[in-house]
């Protein structure tokens, strides 16, 4: 920000919308959910509302520097299986050799180091808005973001970039179905196109990710949801917030990360415990 001060908008658990300025949180909206299967999992948070969503927001801010420089820039799995578990494994494995992410303090940036992907991506949600932090920008590098100066969130650039770098094989995390249309066109099959945060996409958004996408998660999409179980030639993994993948690398990079934890892709067997309401 111009006057120095942090600033960081992010759509979080619920998705409710949170800014955070100078580490303290200043606006917690309406969340739109009223229960997640992973907080309670992991947060035991029977159910969401705005003095929940700050209390988890203050605990970021405690714990690992959210949206301050206090940021923690490099860590290990935090829920064994996730997107920035799979793709910090595949770039530690050479399947990938880095991901274009979108975190607080940075916006869009080109990454290669597995610790960073995890420490950066593990415990965020959907990044709207952020202010430059020095302690992400100095763990990324100034020359691997799209803007060190004012942080902007842009996949296509940030996929742009990569090819840049001359990168040959490469995952980019994207939120917009037209934009994952987009990067697919200009990247063809060097990237692993990664869909998150499609709790709000439509019957049209949800077709245009399983177009474009490698895998991607369910979060809390009716859409997203309704074609994964329809189809039979996708790997579902999980049964609360499920990651599905559609193509042979995004089957590949999920069902390795299962395997090196010891688990299988889901059955469709097992009863699903399900966000609420779903979207």
């Amino acid at each position: 920000m111009a006057d120095g001060h942090s600033k960081l908008v992010m759509d979080a658990l619920g998705l409710s919308r949170v800014t955070i300025v100078d580490g303290k949180v200043v606006e917690v909206t309406k969340p739109r959910l009223k229960y997640c299967p992973l907080f309670n999992k992991f947060r035991n948070i029977e159910e969401i509302d705005e003095a929940v969503i700050r209390d988890n927001i203050e605990f970021r801010i405690r714990e690992f520097g959210l949206g301050t420089e206090n940021r923690v820039v490099r860590a290990k799995d935090y829920v064994t299986f996730g997107v920035s578990e799979i793709l910090s494994t595949a770039i530690a494995t050479g399947e990938i050799e880095a991901t274009v992410i979108v975190a607080d303090g940075c916006g869009t940036a080109v990454v290669k180091e597995p610790a960073v992907v995890q420490g950066l991506c593990g415990r965020i949600s959907g990044i709207v808005e952020t202010t430059p932090l020095q302690v992400v920008l100095d763990a990324v590098g100034r020359e691997n973001v799209i803007d060190p100066e004012t942080t902007p969130i842009d996949q296509v650039k940030g996929a742009q970039k990569a090819l840049d770098m001359g990168l040959k094989k490469f995952a980019v995390t994207v939120a917009c179905p037209e934009q994952a249309k987009i990067i697919r066109e200009m990247c063809g099959d060097k990237v692993v196109l990664v869909g998150v945060h499609t709790s709000m996409v439509s019957e049209h958004g949800a077709a245009r990710f399983y177009e474009n996408c490698d895998f991607l998660t369910a979060c809390a999409s009716r859409a997203i949801r309704e074609i994964a179980f329809e189809r039979e030639d996708v790997v579902i993994a999980g049964n609360k917030i499920q990651i599905i993948a559609i193509t042979d690398i995004g089957k590949k990079l999920v069902v390795d990360k299962l395997h090196s934890i010891g688990r299988e892709p889901w059955d469709r067997k097992t009863p699903t415990v399900d966000p609420q309401p779903w979207l």
